[in-house]
């Protein structure tokens, strides 16, 4: 899998005409060379690629890296790239403009002297397809969230704050193989489900109130994302009809995902559904984001999505939510896998109306 990541790079070096990248994005680091450690470089030509990091790692990137030639630096990471891109004969040289900060391009600027080192790539592009390694690691990690979010039907209830319960799902994945949260779990009751990022927080949950749960584990560096709205204790008529209408509307995302759609159709279907009753005014983000090394990543499923067709084995969440101030909200979101056909949700947890009683 490695080889075909590096073809795909050095195509795109050819394309640019450059001989030359230098990688210093930590996911990248991990996509292109397959090395977990921090304080790293890559400097990857049309026929070399060099993996130079420190001592501490030196053992553990020769396990996790053997395609790439190890260069240990001593007296600083910078130089000693600087040194590799002059030791194979670069004069044209692109760096990842949306992760190189300013102060290590000046100083590499300094340092390659008589080599052009201008041209700012978006190497993010290249992990839009993902290959069945990388399915293989994000299906475990929405084994593990689906889990733990069955597991929380059994754990949560009144009385409990919110902090509770979310340290409580961590821990469940944790125990069922996840690397830690993909992000800050959210974990928002009652008003607070208004809040689309409504971390958890010392309220204590009550019932009768909605409790929207967005979580995702990580395997092998890879995440999932999931969101499920439960009722603890009975749903009222309003929680119950508004619930339906966003269900219907996330299930309508699914039929709408599949190749060749763009993004910003699946979310405009969605949005219209929405319309339909009167709530598309409360539904303020997109529809939908990839993931993969990083929880969020393109394409977007957006009114300003850049995706003029999804394609196959593309990777998107389905997500839709309704906010309401004063009263809360509630969102459903499934991971969803692009297929040949149409598409395949990889979240698997149920998604009807729960009530917790």
């Amino acid at each position: 899998m490695i080889e075909n990541r590096l073809q795909a790079l050095r195509a795109l070096l050819e394309e640019k005409k450059l001989d030359a990248v230098i990688v210093t994005k930590y996911v990248n680091l991990h996509y292109f060379s397959g090395f977990r450690g921090d304080d790293t470089t890559l400097v990857i030509s049309r026929d070399k690629a060099m993996l130079i990091t420190d001592s501490r790692y030196t053992e553990q990137a020769a396990q996790q890296a053997p395609l790439f030639e190890l260069v240990q630096q001593k007296e600083g990471l910078l130089s000693k790239t600087a040194e590799c891109v002059k030791a194979i004969g670069a004069k044209q040289v692109g760096f990842e403009g949306n992760a190189l900060i300013y102060d290590d391009f000046s100083r590499l600027s300094e340092l390659l002297t008589g080599i052009r080192f201008d041209t700012a790539l978006k190497l993010d592009s290249l992990r839009q397809i993902k290959d069945q390694e990388e399915l293989g690691h994000i299906r475990k990690a929405c084994e593990i969230a689906d889990i733990a979010f069955n597991d929380m039907l059994t754990y949560v209830r009144p009385g409990m704050t919110e902090t509770q319960a979310a340290a409580h799902l961590e821990n469940c994945m944790r125990e069922n193989g996840s690397e830690g949260p993909s992000f800050t779990t959210i974990m928002a009751s009652g008003v607070r489900g208004c809040l689309p990022h409504g971390i958890a927080t010392d309220k204590v949950i009550k019932e009768g109130e909605f409790l929207t749960m967005d979580f995702g584990a990580i395997s092998a560096g890879y995440d999932s994302d999931i969101t499920r709205t439960i009722c603890i204790g009975h749903a009222d008529e309003r929680q119950r009809r508004i619930y339906q209408a966003v269900l219907e509307s996330q299930l309508l995302g699914l039929t709408k995902i599949r190749p060749g759609v763009s993004g910003k159709s699946v979310h405009m279907a969605v949005r219209d559904n929405l319309a339909k009753y009167d709530l598309a005014q409360y539904f303020g983000h997109g529809l939908g984001h990839s993931l993969g090394l990083e929880i969020h990543e393109e394409p977007r499923l957006s009114p300003a999505s850049t995706c003029e067709a999804l394609q196959p084995n593309m990777l998107v969440t389905d997500e839709p939510g309704v906010y309401i101030s004063g009263w809360g909200g509630l969102r459903i979101e499934d991971t969803v896998l692009v297929t040949e056909t149409g598409c395949e949700p990889l979240t698997k947890s149920s998604k009807e109306l729960i009530e917790i009683l």
